[in-house]
């Protein structure tokens, strides 16, 4: 039994190379920017793989909203993941489909045993993260005011395009997910000079890594 890993890029993926030997057997897989992909690579991996894979652990970069704790470079672990733009586009907010009584499925928990053993790993190895609500979206934000209102609205991290379609399919497979994320820039920042992806690719990479090291982390599962 091994643990699948999952990142949107390749350029992500290959931090997690770089950091070097693992200790945990592991499948990657890139899945390709945005939900639809995630959701669609994901689920033809396990379909072909049924019964190999203990666990995934999805990481990568993200934007951290203008009010969150999280700074940049800073790594974050989701214990629950929002689809954030799923709803009705009005002039100065999104309403949810929730609100006009329709029946879906826009919010999806992780496990949070797995979550806080990570979080307390990543500690004792000098590495402080924060732990919350991650927000999946289909358009990033690229202003600073849609920005605001998505992290104030939803008590949000940080945004990201991929987690909540892992969310999603990890539950129907019943598989639990461990989100990591590092932070690369200011969401709605538009200014790419201000943006930190090289070096927080290789955080993620670094932290992930960590965590696949430790073989105990995923045992019980």
């Amino acid at each position: 039994m091994t643990v699948l890993v999952t990142a949107a890029t390749a350029f992500e993926m290959q931090a997690l190379d770089e950091a070097g030997g693992l200790a945990v057997p592991v499948h990657r897989l890139i899945t390709g920017i945005g939900p639809t992909e995630t959701a669609f690579a994901l689920t033809a991996f396990l379909c072909r793989h049924a019964g190999q894979i203990r666990a995934v652990l999805n990481f990568g970069i993200a934007g951290a909203f203008p009010a969150s704790p999280a700074n940049l470079l800073d790594i974050c672990l989701a214990d629950r993941e929002i689809l954030g733009d799923f709803g009705v586009l009005l002039p100065e907010r999104i309403e949810r489909f929730a609100e006009r009584g329709l029946a879906v499925r826009d919010s999806f928990m992780l496990d949070a045993e797995l979550c806080s053993a990570a979080a307390r790993h990543l500690a004792e190895a000098g590495i402080r993260c924060h732990q919350g609500t991650f927000v999946t979206v289909s358009c990033a934000s690229g202003t600073a005011a849609r920005a605001q209102w998505l992290g104030n609205e939803l008590h949000g991290l940080c945004e990201n395009m991929e987690g909540a379609a892992a969310a999603r399919v990890c539950e129907a497979f019943q598989l639990p997910l461990l989100e990591l994320r590092c932070i690369s820039n200011i969401a709605g920042e538009p200014d790419k000079k201000n943006w930190r992806l090289r070096e927080a690719c290789s955080r993620a990479g670094q932290a992930a890594a960590l965590l696949l090291n430790n073989e105990r982390l995923f045992s019980r599962f």
